[in-house]
């Protein structure tokens, strides 16, 4: 591919050159019935006549020198503190005192992957992203609210392969089950709810859509109009969950079949959800990770800050009733 501010490409140069060079023919007469300046045919040609045909490739348009660019050390911190915190350009701006747009650059030029390609235990990349090209925002709080379930092995008392290792794990604790980490999210303001149920039956996600109106309803959303899932039986075929929307006044929508990033979201959501709480640190028994998960919403409600937000917490586009 030709550089995007070029008028002739390596072989446009090529024939320009022997055309001068080889034929003898004069350069603005060339030059012209190429279409490109006097001046232009004359760099091709000088290029030509100092480097050889080598010469006539593109270059970057890099300068050779630029002294605005951020420090080397400032660089330094920035990639440390990404491998040490594992989080996005705002909060690495809070840490490091760098400006966020800088952090974003410093990572870009680094080459340094997204957090959703990578692996949250370890930070390593283990999967390639796709983002959607459709993006859409509700205007008000409450016009839909996202709704998911994440299904996360039990701890064993003791801790897990993630405290031990694979492969050391005893037999009797193998088969403990799964958490069924049920969430909820509202479009325009990102504030979530979640719990962790024993399962997803469509009366369990019943019981949790209305305890998830009650709590937006404390604070500020005292209407929800829309309720969006995928196509799971628990949400679409349950009379339970059915009678529940109907109850708080919702419209049930589903998402297209097999494009789970129409409720991304959520999706996006439950991806925060393990990086920064299931899998931050190494827990030693289930008890302790369900005790730490209500700290972990009030943080993510009152003090993260969110890149779509402009970089403010999901309760400061809220106004609490309570």
């Amino acid at each position: 591919m030709a550089h995007a501010n070029a008028r002739l490409t390596f072989h446009g140069r090529c024939l320009l050159v022997r055309r001068v060079v080889l034929d003898g023919r004069p350069v603005a007469h060339v030059a012209k019935e190429m279409g490109v300046s006097r001046q232009c045919a004359h760099r091709w040609v000088n290029r030509y006549r100092a480097e050889g045909w080598a010469g006539l490739h593109d270059r970057s348009s890099r300068p050779h020198q630029c002294p605005r660019r951020t420090p080397a050390d400032v660089e330094q911190r920035v990639l440390c503190a990404r491998r040490e915190l594992r989080c996005g350009p705002q909060r690495l701006a809070d840490h490091t005192g760098v400006p966020a747009r800088t952090v974003s650059r410093i990572l870009h030029r680094h080459h340094v992957p997204p957090l959703s390609a990578c692996d949250p235990l370890t930070g390593q990349a283990i999967r390639a992203s796709r983002a959607s090209t459709e993006r859409y925002e509700h205007a008000r709080p409450g016009d839909m609210i996202h709704l998911d379930v994440k299904k996360l092995g039990k701890i064993p008392d003791g801790g897990g392969h993630r405290a031990h290792g694979r492969g050391t794990k005893p037999a009797a604790v193998r088969g403990l089950g799964y958490d069924y980490v049920h969430a909820a999210i509202d479009d325009h303001s990102r504030l979530a709810y979640a719990e962790i149920l024993p399962d997803e039956k469509g009366t369990t996600c019943a019981g949790f859509l209305t305890r998830a109106a009650a709590f937006f309803r404390t604070h500020g959303i005292t209407h929800i109009t829309r309720i969006m899932t995928d196509n799971a039986k628990n949400y679409r075929l349950s009379h339970d969950f059915q009678a529940a929307c109907h109850t708080i006044g919702a419209r049930q929508k589903f998402i297209r079949p097999h494009c789970p990033w129409t409720n991304g979201k959520v999706e996006r959501f439950n991806r925060t959800l393990q990086t920064e709480w299931a899998y931050r640190q190494v827990f030693t028994s289930n008890s302790a990770r369900e005790e730490a998960l209500a700290p972990w919403l009030e943080y993510y409600n009152t003090q993260r800050r969110h890149t779509a937000l402009d970089g403010q917490p999901p309760i400061s586009r809220l106004t609490p009733t309570s």
